[in-house]
């Protein structure tokens, strides 16, 4: 129904900031994440939307990307998950952090955000792994952390994503991994071989 906000930051709170657009204040909730800081009364923001309707309430949950919201949405369908919980794990846990956690079988990167436990983590990997792809994970990543001016070659690319899935092979978690190629100075000419002997220094440091 309401595909994003843009408006004036008026009000942050703990959970949620009042935006106003036009003469109307919105009550949106939102990621702990994304106000921890990274907004302020007086900014100009664009903020992607959730309407969740009850019979007893509508609330507004907002995201600074479509990509948090597409993973919010994605969360929702996992069964028990209600849209608080779904904010508690976006809270603890980006959208690239969480897909390769799930990608990866990791239940103790999922088990560190609020109010996740180890059944509640293997409950969403098992739901979620299908709809979730590696390439298309890795490639959603690199286009958030690169910037746009020095854009990765093909070559380099499958060569990130083949060091992230050889140090998984290696025991280190989807995170770890791809936490630790991310930290790597990287080269237009660079292998594999070479990303991954970086990376195992940055994961030895």
């Amino acid at each position: 129904m309401i595909a994003y906000i843009k408006g004036e930051v008026i009000e942050i709170e703990e959970d949620k900031l009042i935006l106003e657009c036009g003469t109307i204040g919105y009550n949106i909730s939102m990621p702990a994440s994304a106000l921890d800081g990274t907004l302020r009364p007086g900014q100009e923001v664009k903020i992607h939307t959730h309407l969740h309707v009850r019979e007893d309430a509508m609330q507004l949950y907002g995201f600074l990307t479509r990509d948090d919201l597409k993973m919010f949405r994605m969360l929702l369908g996992v069964s028990g998950i209600g849209p608080k919980a779904a904010l508690g794990i976006l809270s603890g846990l980006s959208a690239d952090e969480l897909r390769f956690a799930v990608l990866s079988d990791d239940v103790k990167t999922i088990s560190r955000a609020p109010g996740v436990g180890k059944k509640t983590a293997q409950k969403m990997i098992l739901e979620l792994k299908d709809k979730l792809d590696l390439q298309e994970a890795f490639d959603t990543k690199t286009m958030h952390v690169q910037d746009s001016s020095q854009a990765e070659t093909g070559d380099l690319a499958d060569a990130r994503k083949e060091a992230v899935q050889a140090l998984t092979a290696l025991g280190y978690s989807g995170s770890e991994a791809l936490r630790a190629v991310k930290q790597v100075d990287m080269s237009p000419d660079m292998n594999v071989e070479e990303i991954l002997k970086q990376a195992l220094k940055k994961m030895n440091f």
